[in-house]
């Protein structure tokens, strides 16, 4: 199975659980991650030609770029037994209405899920896949 890669804003708090989520969930470990903000995750967003001021999550799989629910759906996809059904199911949504939950949901999260404003202490194993 071919790596992917998961950009996500390092500064959000529920950013930073989901990637903690997708770690414990890829029994592969397919899914490596970079920050939005890194030197790795600003060129991949230039290389896909998105903006680098977009503040969603970024697949990036193979030559394809994913962002917003698409994006976490595809991951989704990608993790074990039930979330790759459940993620399955949300592509029976059309994707307007997707974006605009996601929207919705992306303008509170720090108010819900507050701000990092140091490093997590990740383990030596998610360490190993993390791109900076």
């Amino acid at each position: 199975m071919e790596r992917a890669l998961v950009l996500y804003d390092g500064e959000c708090g529920f950013c930073t659980r989901s990637v903690l989520f997708v770690f414990r969930n890829d029994p592969g470990g397919r899914y490596h991650f970079a920050a939005l903000g890194s030197p790795t995750g600003q060129r991949l967003l230039r290389e896909h030609g998105i903006p680098p001021t977009e503040d969603t999550i970024v697949l990036i799989d193979g030559p394809r770029a994913s962002v917003r629910s698409t994006a976490a759906l595809r991951i989704g996809r990608g993790l074990r037994w039930p979330w790759s059904w459940v993620a399955a199911l949300g592509f029976l949504l059309p994707r307007a209405l997707r974006d605009a939950a996601y929207r919705a949901f992306a303008r509170r999260r720090h108010r819900w899920w507050g701000r990092e404003d140091h490093c997590a202490n990740p383990s030596p194993e998610l360490r190993a896949r993390m791109r900076g």
